[in-house]
């Protein structure tokens, strides 16, 4: 497990109560935990996967022979029906994630992968390849929708924020197994060259199915189903060796339980109108609709997909290089991405989205004027400068769109509509690639290097929007962190119960009066 960057004890709420001898590399059920935390984040490696094998597949005469050619409507298609699979399943993920739980949500998402990637690989016509390609975003609709939430709620507190960036950023893991695989298997003359891609896309989901539901289930959701006991034991076991009187433990324990407690009380609606029912929940989606949009819509969904069809425009139509200049750039996100995501909590959200922002227009900038010059007088220099700018773009990309858009939407959505809010994180995300997917190859055939000054200003209404309205959050607990968009009463009264909750003993249980006047007994047993 790699090494992540733990908050000091001074800047944190709870960090007088973190024993500084347990660490993420010396003690076993820290080990454990992350462990499980792996698990759940190779959910993104799939997506990832999905994203670089299809501008793989793009570059394999023998794929392309097998489906005839497809180009057009039917190559943007192809590419979008996946996110078109992921909006079938948008309806149903949050109620599955709030009423079976994390653990069950993702198992159900990852045996319909399972299903739809042994499909994808026995395809014997595209209408069956797009099929396969269908069920795979339906399924992942579900796995991804509990899956960070799960990391999330589970984790380690010092190590929450670095551990629930790194899910997105192991997108990149995906995508460098897929880059590099269709590379290898350029060389394969038969329909292998694809079906073997295809067959590793599943690798993730067969390892979910198979060991998900031995994982922890959230102490949340235990709680807001009624099952504190467990809930205790979960966040015992794995934060403090079993020791259900850690003050440690005992403060995320009543500060959860505070926080759903209030959210229950300050709005009892826990439907869809509850997202924009309140001011702060109205402040939350403002931020989440935006930044999901702007991860989608900032320039990266060109080369996602679209690599080889840039890497033509500029003259560089080898087959064999342009997988191997894919595999180096995935590689590159990956390392850019995983850093970045390990300091989330030192250089802080605000700082990274606003750095990320400004080098991206920079840089996107740079592109345009790179392609203009190759597109007017076929300067080989200005194509291979496009290349280095690429490059460039994606590590200012990766500082924090990468790590950040799925992390800092969890942590500032509280409990009760966590599910939900993401739901719509992941919907508008689908919605802004389907549009890329179909317009984007439309646009470059027809724009070319101008299609780039579309994005360059966009990219600076972005960083506008950001220095404006996003909020700061390192350095604070889950529930702190959710409860900062209420106010400072919201903030007051969760950190007040969970500060009192390391005196609370009594006979083996645990009893306290909390803030909103109910008693609250727990079984240690």
């Amino acid at each position: 497990m790699v090494g992540v960057t733990a908050v000091s004890g001074h800047d944190t709420s709870f960090g007088h109560l973190i024993d500084e001898r347990r660490k993420w590399y010396n003690n076993r059920r820290i080990i454990a935990l992350n462990a499980w935390i792996v698990l759940l984040l190779i959910t993104s490696s799939t997506n990832g996967y999905d994203g670089s094998m299809m501008n793989g597949l793009q570059s394999l005469p023998q794929w392309e022979s097998a489906f005839n050619n497809p180009s057009g409507g039917m190559l943007g298609l192809l590419n979008a029906i996946q996110n078109i699979g992921a909006l079938a399943g948008y309806p149903f993920a949050p109620y599955m994630s709030d009423g079976i739980g994390r653990r069950k949500t993702v198992f159900f998402g990852a045996t319909i992968m399972c299903v739809a990637t042994a499909i994808q690989t026995a395809s014997q016509s595209v209408g069956m390849f797009i099929g396969a390609r269908f069920l795979i975003g339906f399924g992942l609709t579900f796995a991804a929708n509990a899956a960070p939430m799960l990391v999330t709620e589970i984790s380690y507190p010092t190590y929450r924020a670095p551990l629930t960036s790194l899910y997105n950023s192991l997108w990149y893991s995906g995508s460098v197994i897929a880059a590099w695989t269709t590379y290898g298997t350029f060389r394969i003359n038969s329909t292998w060259a694809w079906r073997l891609p295809s067959l590793l896309q599943g690798i993730p989901s067969f390892l979910q199915f198979a060991l998900i539901l031995f994982a922890p289930e959230s102490p949340r959701w235990l709680i807001r189903k009624g099952r504190e006991a467990e809930a205790l034991k979960t966040l015992a076991y794995y934060h403090a060796d079993s020791n259900e009187q850690d003050p440690l433990v005992l403060y995320e324990f009543e500060e959860i339980k505070a926080a759903i407690e209030y959210d229950r009380t300050v709005g009892s609606n826990v439907g869809w109108k509850s997202l924009i029912a309140t001011p702060g929940n109205r402040k939350r989606m403002r931020i989440i609709v935006a930044i999901a949009f702007f991860s989608q819509w900032s320039g990266n969904g060109l080369v996602s997909y679209y690599l080889t069809k840039v890497f033509d425009q500029i003259g560089l139509t080898d087959a064999s290089t342009q997988l191997l200049i894919n595999g180096c750039l995935q590689i590159w996100n990956l390392g850019w991405a995983s850093s970045a995501a390990l300091m989330v909590n030192r250089l802080g959200r605000r700082f990274l989205f606003l750095l990320s922002a400004s080098l991206m227009t920079l840089f996107y900038m740079a592109q345009a004027i790179c392609f203009a010059e190759y597109a007017e007088h076929g300067n080989p220099a200005s194509g291979h400068a496009v290349i280095a700018f690429i490059f460039l773009f994606y590590a200012a990309y990766d500082i924090a769109f990468t790590p950040l858009i799925v992390s800092y939407t969890v942590e500032i959505l509280p409990y009760q509509i966590r599910a939900k809010g993401f739901n719509v994180f992941n919907f508008v995300v689908s919605v802004t690639l389907i549009f890329n997917q179909y317009v984007n190859p439309i646009a470059l055939a027809a724009l070319s290097w101008k299609y780039y000054l579309v994005y360059v200003c966009w990219l600076a209404v972005e960083f506008v929007f950001l220095w404006f309205f996003l909020v700061e959050t390192k350095n604070r607990t889950l529930e702190e962190t959710a409860a900062l968009f209420d106010g400072d009463d919201a903030l007051e009264q969760i950190a007040h119960r969970a500060e009192g909750a390391q005196d609370v003993y009594e006979d083996g249980s645990l009893e306290k009066k909390d803030s909103f006047g109910a008693d609250n007994r727990v079984s240690s047993a």
